[in-house]
């Protein structure tokens, strides 16, 4: 399967989709994003690389993020981790409120806001500094030395953080954060604001279909049990409350995030990022959805 000229082709499929959703514009930084604007890159086990469209271009992983928070996190914390946040699909936005009360503090799960900060403060037990545990990992998986979190966008999110403010200071009211509120929220927002390229995210992402062992470093990160464990959570709550759209048209662990990018995962195969910053109505990438279920429909590669 020539997979160079399949993504191309389906780029021109998918660029009809333009303008049936909009840029992210809760967080200002984020509205100011040129909205024609698509990349497709697939990173295999056995090394191939292919990209096609602005597969080069940094963007905002956002929630992507969570998922290697959650790995890094997973690692170092293991079972216990389970204790302060779940592994259940909320159903509900990805910064509700109200599942949070009536669940005791308790997040449903590692991906919606209220999980990844649970997540973020167990890495900070743990690493001292989790953004900067977080970005030294990504720099080493993705070859670039030059990784960093977007200041601009970091602090329009501080400053359009009311609602993560609100769901960090809920949780610690139940004794489910340990460290300041203040200091749980600028490395969540550092996190989210990391800029990095769909060329740069699979190949970052490849560990996870690789047992949770980094085909470029050889280092295992995760044991199988643990890979399996975050791919799955991926698959059910990776991108927010449309995770049952997503299986349902994809059938592959995704996650995504509101500057656009979506993160897939073939077990055994490969890993494919793509990026389009139009999102739908439940925040995922319009032109991204309509991309990865041409690619699995067509080669007959997903988990199902």
């Amino acid at each position: 399967m020539n997979l160079q000229a399949l993504i191309e082709d389906i780029r021109q499929q998918v660029l009809p989709f333009y303008d049936r959703g909009q840029v992210a514009d809760y967080i200002p930084a984020l509205a100011s994003v040129s909205p024609h604007q698509f990349g497709f890159a697939i990173h295999t086990l056995d090394g191939q690389e292919y990209g096609c469209g602005e597969s080069d271009v940094p963007f905002s992983i956002q929630s992507i993020s969570k998922a290697f928070m959650l790995a890094l996190t997973l690692q170092a914390d293991g079972e216990a981790l389970w204790r302060h946040v779940g592994k259940e699909p909320s159903g509900n936005p990805f910064n509700s409120l109200v599942q949070l009360e009536y669940e005791h503090g308790i997040p449903r799960n590692p991906f919606i806001n209220a999980g990844a900060l649970a997540v973020t403060d167990r890495a900070i037990s743990h690493f001292g500094d989790a953004h900067l545990q977080l970005l030294a990992w990504l720099r080493n998986e993705a070859g670039n030395p030059r990784l960093a979190a977007d200041e601009a966008i970091a602090a329009s999110e501080r400053e359009h953080g009311d609602r993560n403010a609100a769901l960090a200071h809920f949780m610690k009211s139940y004794g489910n954060l340990d460290h300041p509120v203040e200091t749980v929220l600028d490395h969540y927002f550092h996190n989210c604001s990391i800029s990095m390229s769909c060329l740069e995210l699979a190949r970052a992402g490849l560990f996870l279909a690789n047992h949770g062992a980094s085909p470029q470093t050889g280092r295992q990160y995760l044991t199988r049990s643990q890979a399996k464990q975050v791919n799955a959570v991926m698959l059910t709550c990776g991108t927010y409350d449309a995770a049952g759209e997503f299986a349902y048209r994809v059938g592959l662990p995704v996650k995504s995030g509101v500057g656009g990018g979506l993160l897939a995962v073939i077990p055994g195969k490969m890993s494919i990022a793509v990026w389009s910053p139009q999102l739908d109505a439940r925040g995922n990438s319009v032109l991204g959805l309509e991309a990865l279920d041409r690619f699995t429909t067509r080669t007959g590669l997903s988990i199902f």
